[in-house]
């Protein structure tokens, strides 16, 4: 009985890291899209068209 506690309460902590870390990736990924998406407006739409 008190392993299927155990288990129980194992499995449900596990989920919820699943859950946080989940959230944190997608945070992060958020981020990531904010900062190009800053970035590539800051530059503007020339900076392609500039000579390598």
């Amino acid at each position: 009985m008190a392993d299927d506690k155990d288990n129980e309460r194992e499995m449900r902590a596990k989920r919820a890291q699943r859950a946080r870390n989940l959230a944190v990736a997608l945070l992060l990924g958020a981020l990531v899209i904010i900062f190009y998406v800053a970035t590539v407006v800051r530059l503007g739409p020339n900076v392609l068209d500039r000579p390598l």
